[in-house]
């Protein structure tokens, strides 16, 4: 199967059916969701009758619905998740989200697999070696560069997905096992305990310290809204929205926006075309800014650039507002750069450079009533506004519609009417009225008012195109039976319409198995039950290490690898310093990051550009985890060794 990059997909979150059915409203072409289990973000749970409440109302559009089931999965999880999967199937899903290989040694239905992100998708080599197996979708990494992502699609065919909106984690996905050595949540089971939000202080190999209390781990929001047409160009045709645990009003605003962003191009681009159908029509303006986010980067898409760290903090500061002119006992007085509305809440940094937030009850004129009053607030202090109330409200109602244009044609019968209407997909409905045929008094009186009345289509999911009528003289027909012809053919009409939908079909691996890039496996691998073995065997891989999860590594080892560089932010960069024959002002390594009583040590690869944050697991994590497990490995000469322990 060669994938068709010249149809585009706007990809959106849902956290739920119903966020799922807003954001088809709002321009989405297919949306994510995690299913009742295995996805890798706890929190957003969805039973299997919500699924497929969500699927009804995609496929009416031919929009597609994928979930997340993409953790890594214990022996003792395998058989489950097959069973969650035949649910899923069933329940007209039309393809999952993984991380796990052993997933592909099993009997599932016939259902497309996708590669989640993390499985760690930096190369052509690892990309292709994916569509081999039976991927027909692929989540590139996000730290991949236009130059990375056109050599993967020069050595590919399936369908390149790509993020292009919301958090970023620091590290590879995947690659982060931070969160479980430091509290036993694993981010690749979906439980990330979020330490990259973490403040740090960083000291340099000689101890002296270079950053005190700053978020060191933290990234700015990604925003590839001005490289979509290089994303195209470069062979991306599926553009990725992340936020399966962000609110309402963010799924139907940065939805709205890459809809509009991406109608333009298609506009400008007749060779390209949507992956699903309808107009979308908005009762707002979309405004990213507006929505939750720690300010905007396009992070390594034009390559390594500074500027793309949330240091301060990694919380929604918001839009310049204000800067503080007096303070009273009960208000504030401002000079107001923008419209503050009561009910808006506004953020700060106080002297401590802490951000801290408050609510606006009343607005009169330039003063401000807050909630509570603040007792830290300075003259000269700058206001942001991080909640605009009034753009907020706007979301909280229908705030956009979805429509599939169709042509009607009412032709004459034996025994009366037909009314036929066929999409712009070329799905087709007709139903037939019998009755007794009067002409009209007003011929050209009754044929307008026919056209009027067919076109009244204001209540279901369809906008009128041409309507015509193919009839021999003008007939005098009440507007109800007109009205009832109209309701019961557009209802049909939308049953066609997801009969005709076709769930696209999986991709038959490549046979002979083809060999994996690699013949050992570390543990960053993430191998974690025995069909992951086999189906790494299977691909020529002769040594396979456990998991991190299964709690092997001892000492140290690299719990993070991330593109982000604390020595190229903090302008320490060797290579940059070679430029300026400065490179004797910075030892290579190793420096160290501080929160509490925890110490990480940095150790730069220089030659991948890459950043290792090491560490060992805590104690108190083992004790907690100590289970009898068996694990195993194959040695060079195919001898299975096989070993029990805790």
């Amino acid at each position: 199967m060669t994938h068709d990059r010249h149809t585009l997909e706007l990809l959106a979150p849902a956290k739920n059916a119903d966020f799922g059915i807003e954001a088809i409203n709002h321009g989405a072409d297919a949306v994510y969701i995690g299913g009742p289990s295995f996805g890798a973000r706890k929190g957003a749970d969805n039973e299997v009758a919500d699924i497929a409440r969500l699927v009804g109302h995609a496929h009416r559009y031919h929009a597609k619905v994928f979930v997340a089931f993409n953790t890594i999965l214990r022996d003792d999880e395998l058989e489950p998740a097959r069973r969650t999967i035949v649910q899923l199937y069933d329940a007209g899903v039309d393809a999952l989200i993984v991380q796990d290989m052993g997933l592909l040694e099993m009997d599932l239905p016939p259902i497309q697999l996708h590669a989640s992100t993390q499985t760690d998708i930096r190369d052509a080599a690892k990309a292709r070696f994916l569509q081999d197996v039976g991927f027909s979708q692929i989540v590139l990494a996000r730290e991949m560069s236009l130059e990375q992502i056109r050599e993967v699609a020069a050595n590919t065919s399936c369908t390149l997905e790509y993020f292009v909106h919301g958090a970023l984690c620091v590290a590879f996905s995947g690659q982060c096992f931070i969160s479980h050595a430091h509290t036993g949540r694993s981010a690749n089971r979906g439980e990330c305990s979020q330490a990259c939000r973490l403040p740090y202080s960083l000291t340099d190999a000689q101890g002296r310290v270079v950053a005190h209390d700053k978020h060191l781990l933290s990234m700015k929001d990604n925003d590839q809204s001005a490289n979509l047409r290089a994303l195209i160009d470069a062979g991306v045709s599926s553009f990725k929205i992340e936020g399966r645990l962000k609110d309402l009003g963010y799924v139907k605003n940065i939805t709205a926006h890459y809809r509009t962003l991406l109608d333009g191009i298609l506009e400008e681009r007749p060779a390209y075309r949507r992956a699903s159908s309808g107009r979308c029509t908005f009762f707002f303006t979309p405004l990213p800014e507006k929505s939750f986010n720690r300010g905007a980067t396009d992070y390594f898409t034009h390559g390594r650039q500074h500027g793309i760290e949330a240091f301060e903090s990694p919380s929604f500061v918001g839009e310049e507002a204000a800067t503080v002119a007096r303070v009273a006992a009960d208000h504030v007085e401002v000079d107001a750069m923008v419209d503050i509305h009561n009910g808006d809440g506004l953020s700060y940094y106080d002297s401590h450079r802490e951000l801290q937030g408050v609510r606006i009850n009343t607005v009169q004129g330039g003063s401000l009533y807050p909630n509570e009053m603040p007792d830290d607030l300075r003259p000269g202090t700058v206001l942001y506004r991080n909640r605009d109330q009034a753009f907020e409200r706007a979301l909280e109602k229908k705030s956009a519609e979805r429509r599939v244009r169709t042509d009607m044609v009412l032709t004459e019968t034996a025994t009366g009417l037909a009314l036929t209407m066929t999409d712009e997909d070329g799905v087709s409905a007709c139903v037939d009225l019998a009755l007794e045929r009067q002409p009209a008094r007003d011929a050209g009186r009754a044929l307008s008012g026919m056209r009027d009345n067919l076109a009244k289509l204001g209540n279901t999911m369809f906008e009128p195109g041409e309507v015509r009528l193919d009839l021999r003289e003008a007939w005098f027909l009440p507007a109800s039976v007109l009205n009832g012809l109209r309701r019961d053919a557009a209802t049909l009409l939308e049953a066609n319409r997801i009969k005709a939908h076709r769930r696209p079909l999986p991709l038959a691996p490549v046979e002979p198995p083809v060999p994996f890039t690699d013949t050992e496996l570390s543990y960053l691998a993430n191998v974690s039950n025995e069909k992951a073995r086999a189906f790494y065997r299977r691909h020529g891989v002769q040594l396979i290490a456990d998991a991190y999860e299964a709690n092997r590594e001892e000492g140290e080892v690299s719990l993070m690898i991330t593109k982000h560089c604390l020595r190229y932010s903090h302008n320490l960069c060797p290579k940059e310093l070679k430029e300026y024959d400065l490179r004797g002002m910075v030892k290579a390594e190793p420096m160290t990051l501080i929160n509490g009583s925890d110490r990480l040590t940095l150790r730069f690869d220089c030659k991948k550009c890459e950043m290792h944050v090491v560490g060992a697991i805590r104690k108190n994590v083992l004790k907690a985890q100590v289970v009898p497990v068996t694990f195993h490995r194959t040695a060079p000469d195919g001898v299975r060794v096989t070993r029990s322990g805790h």
